[in-house]
């Protein structure tokens, strides 16, 4: 198929992009002691350079004691912190790019470092699990609220074009939507999707608030979590919608919709995928992703397991008809920041198997 639904410009608000192409975000633990170097401006300037449409970065962290599980994973908060995140702002610019942070707060999700005292809804990792913490109090959720709103604010300080809040893959503000780790029965807590939902309303509302109308606000979500590949938080349309448009009236302006393999679909009677579904339900923009241009899925990747280069027919396919607007490119770009360049001039005989090794530099 024509590659061209790929490469034109998508405009909302004040995020003008020249083509449809989003890096996705993934975690680089490239950054030491929370501060990310100039080998991390590098790398993603280079991504910038190659024709990436928008960069949304690695998570980092918000201005709470266990935010993150990874000392080498970067911070969002701290004068050295957001002087290197400026740098990074300052080389994407350069290169013509544009860039989002993806503003994180793990939660219970257990990790290589213990920072701090974990934040947690009811004390647990997973479904079916013992509690191992104390659940957050409402003055632990109310300063996660603002540091989320700080971090907003720094972000459109420091120049960034958007942010992203990652609430999806079983972190902290997944964790609230799950019936599996959220059993609280107060305001925060609920039998309903829209009454878990309340938390990442409110971080929606105060990341509105720190960056006025104009600023482009991005959530990230999934069904699915790390702790459990098949659960499902909305198992009908119906759900869905009562999950997403809250979100939407409380600020998201752009649904990042993660799955395993984009081509999918998320309920039985139609092929729309989750993307899909989001934009059919609330009228908002949407970003799919899950194993773009590669032939296996990202999980089996921590495995050891490679991928080969996959046909892109079915994704400009759905593209062209308006199915979603935006593509999130994990790995691919992980491997060859060159990939946008290739893909663009017809050069597939030039893409790259994606290796496990990659995983372990910045290219």
């Amino acid at each position: 198929m024509a590659i061209d639904a790929l490469f034109k410009p998508f405009e909302f608000k004040s995020l003008k992009l020249p083509n449809r192409v989003v890096m996705a975000p993934m975690t680089r633990s490239f950054s030491p002691g929370g501060v990310p170097t100039d080998d991390v401006a590098a790398y993603y300037r280079r991504r910038a350079e190659n024709q990436v449409g928008l960069i949304v970065t690695e998570g980092t962290g918000v201005a709470r004691p266990a935010s993150l599980n990874d000392a080498k994973v970067p911070r969002f908060h701290g004068e050295k912190e957001l002087a290197g995140w400026k740098k990074v702002v300052d080389e994407v610019h350069a290169a013509g790019g544009l860039i989002a942070p993806q503003l994180w707060h793990v939660g219970a999700a257990k990790g290589p470092d213990q920072l701090g005292k974990v934040d947690s809804p009811s004390g647990l990792s997973k479904a079916g699990g013992n509690p191992f913490t104390e659940p957050m109090t409402d003055a632990d959720i109310a300063d996660t609220i603002a540091a989320f709103g700080q971090a907003a604010a720094d972000a459109k300080r420091l120049g960034f074009d958007a942010v992203e809040l990652h609430g999806a893959h079983g972190y902290l503000i997944d964790q609230f939507f799950w019936p599996g780790t959220n059993v609280r029965a107060d305001k925060w807590g609920g039998p309903t999707l829209g009454e878990r939902g309340r938390f990442a309303a409110e971080i929606l509302k105060a990341v509105r608030a720190a960056v006025g109308p104009d600023y482009p606000v991005i959530i990230r979500l999934s069904q699915w979590k790390q702790q459990d590949y098949a659960a499902r938080l909305a198992t009908t349309p119906q759900e869905m919608e009562a999950w997403l448009q809250p979100l939407a009236d409380a600020g998201a302006d752009i649904f990042h919709c993660s799955q395993r393999r984009f081509w999918e679909p998320e309920f039985e009677g139609s092929d729309l995928n989750f993307a899909g579904w989001a934009k059919k339900l609330t009228g908002a923009p949407t970003i799919t992703v899950g194993s773009v241009g590669l032939s296996g899925e990202f999980i089996a990747a921590f495995g050891g397991e490679g991928s080969q280069p996959a046909s892109l027919d079915r994704l400009l396919e759905r593209l062209e008809r308006g199915e979603f607007d935006l593509v999130g490119v994990g790995r691919a770009l992980l491997q060859d920041p060159e990939w946008v360049v290739k893909v663009h001039e017809g050069r597939n005989g030039e893409l790259q198997n994606f290796e496990r090794q990659a995983l372990g530099v910045l290219y």
